[in-house]
Formats: C-alpha cells, sequence, structure tokens
C-alpha cells in the first residue's frame, strides 16, 4: 500500500471511532478510512509501507524512518493526518485485543497527534519512537532505554525521559540513562528500573533538574555526569 494520510474528514471519523472503542471494545477499527477518498488522501511522492509487527517501538522507528525517508517529503513529522494514518494501519499493534477480543484504548494522543503540545506530541505510539529515532539518527541505539519497550506501551521510563525535549534529544543523558536502565542481555528494561524509588528515571529527572540550575547539560561529558550521579543510583550502574 502507499503511505497516505487522513483528511480532516478521517480523522474526525478515527476519533470517533476511539470514543465509541471505550463502550463498545469489540468495535472493529474503520480500516476502510485508510483508502477512502473522501477521509484519507495521498502524500506527494508517497513511498510503499507494508504491514508488519514491530514487537518495539526501536524497531518500528527504524521501520518508518525509511520508508520516509524514501519518500522525500519534508515537514512530516508534524503531519497529523499522516501519523493518524499510520496509527490506524498498524493499530492491531498500537490497541490489541485482549483474548476475549477487546480493545482498550489509551489517551487520545496516543493515537492522534497534538503537535502543540510536546508532553503531549510524545505520548503518539509512533511518532513519539521516530522523533527519538531521529533525534539520535547517528547513533539510535543509544536511546535504547525508551526505545525498548512494546510499542503499544508506556512505562515510567518513557513517561520520565520522553516528555523532556532537553533531556530525550541530550546524547550523553539518553546514553547515560541506557546504561542506567536497560538490560544488556535481555534487551530490556532491568528490573526495578520502572519504578518510583532512589535511582528511578523519576529521580533521575529531579537530579538533572538540579544539574541544570549550575551546569550546562549539553556540554558535560558522560564520565562527569557518572562522577556527578548520586549513590542511589549505583544499583543500575552495578549491572550495567
Amino acid at each position: 500500500m502507499k503511505l497516505r494520510k487522513l483528511t480532516s474528514l478521517g480523522i474526525t471519523q478515527f476519533s470517533e471511532y476511539l470514543d465509541l472503542l471505550e463502550n463498545e471494545p469489540s468495535r472493529l477499527p474503520p480500516i476502510h478510512l485508510l483508502e477512502d477518498s473522501g477521509c484519507s488522501a495521498s502524500v506527494a511522492a508517497a513511498a510503499d509501507i507494508q504491514h508488519r509487527h514491530f514487537g518495539t517501538r526501536y524497531a518500528a522507528a527504524e521501520y518508518i524512518n525509511s520508508v520516509l525517508t524514501k519518500s522525500g517529503e519534508a515537514n512530516l513529522d508534524s503531519d497529523v493526518g499522516m501519523w493518524s494514518w499510520l496509527t490506524l494501519f498498524y493499530f492491531d499493534e498500537l490497541c490489541p485485543k485482549d483474548k476475549s477480543g477487546n480493545r482498550y484504548p489509551r489517551e487520545r494522543a496516543a493515537y492522534i497527534p497534538e503537535p502543540q503540545n510536546f508532553q503531549r506530541y510524545y505520548r503518539h505510539l509512533l511518532l513519539g519512537p521516530h522523533l527519538i529515532f531521529r533525534a539520535h539518527i547517528d547513533k539510535p541505539k543509544r536511546a535504547m532505554a525508551v526505545l525498548c519497550q512494546p510499542l503499544h506501551l508506556i512505562d515510567d521510563i518513557i513517561a520520565q525521559l520522553a516528555a523532556y525535549q532537553e533531556i530525550v534529544s541530550n546524547k550523553t543523558i539518553i546514553e547515560m540513562a541506557t546504561q542506567l536502565y536497560l538490560d544488556p542481555v535481555s534487551g530490556g528494561k532491568k528490573r526495578g528500573a520502572g519504578g518510583k524509588g532512589p535511582g528511578s528515571p523519576r529521580r533521575l529527572t529531579t537530579v538533572l533538574d538540579q544539574f541544570d540550575v549550575t551546569w550546562d547539560l549539553y556540554a558535560m561529558s558522560l564520565s562527569e555526569f557518572w562522577k556527578l550521579l548520586p549513590r542511589e543510583f549505583d544499583k543500575f550502574r552495578s549491572t550495567t
């Protein structure tokens, strides 16, 4: 299929479906919108896009980045219609059915982007990973702390780190977070990394906010961060 985007009418109908889904969890997604001429439109120089199961945010971001690069289209990161279309295209993985065939959607921003608010923009289940991948395009695996998760989930690591542009776009900080919270053996997060106690991502954002008062966080090296990091983070550092 060729990459497309939802029109205003298509976004409205998709949004109405999400409203209905909350009370009718077995309701089928309106996939007809994907090719309906009144509800979707072509993207200039659109590339081919394939149905596939990604498994992780990283795999989705890597593939979608390759598709958008081939399209040659500029300014797609802010195209609400295209990202909404992609959400519907991959809806089975973004809002999976449970064993009873029911779907339980997240907040609306997870499916229809809100570009006017970065803290909600990143919560889009496809655009969020894509923006992070692109911010670290020279070495995207440094951001695995916020890209290793299943595509339909937003855990506390993502909620705490990806919500702040000054954190998620900082190459050194995000590499430190990956070394802290990513299990290099399993490829998933370390045990306890999603908690709210000492050494957690929640505490890391607080500590970094304190550092920012005194230091230029973009100018600091990884070794400088390690020296300043409180001992409460040692339980994660010891297993890096």
